[in-house]
């Protein structure tokens, strides 16, 4: 069966949205942790590192799911389409308008006849 058109595309978006993140830890750990650190004392303290460490946790379990996802796709996986669905449901919350417009379109295509009868179809045909 011949592999769908925007599966690689939808990958790459993955792989961007997780390297994005990755950023976005490394942003988060290099200027917010020890700007945070220095004027605050006791309970405003821990509060803010609670409250950093949470988003460094949402943002890993994001890239996570992006790369499984782009990885499954690319692999023909279809835990990878279920992650690519996940990460589109969730990119339309993550980025205002980009993300929004193109997790619409992976939402549309990942869950089309065609995308996913070409999951199925390797499935049955690896075991």
């Amino acid at each position: 069966m011949k592999r769908p058109d925007f599966l690689t595309p939808i990958a790459t978006w993955q792989f961007l949205t997780a390297f994005l993140a990755l950023v976005g830890i490394c942003a988060i750990a290099t200027f917010a942790f020890p700007s945070a650190i220095g004027p605050l004392w006791g309970q405003a303290l821990a509060s803010v590192i609670f409250g950093l460490t949470i988003a460094i946790l949402v943002l890993l379990v994001y890239a996570g799911i992006a790369i499984a996802g782009g990885i499954g796709l690319l692999k023909r996986r279809e835990w990878g389409r279920v992650l690519s669905i996940i990460h589109a449901a969730l990119s339309l919350f993550v980025l205002p308008i980009i993300g929004t417009v193109i997790g619409i379109l992976a939402l549309v295509y990942l869950t089309k006849y065609d995308a996913s009868e070409y999951f199925k179809f390797s499935e049955k045909k690896s075991e």
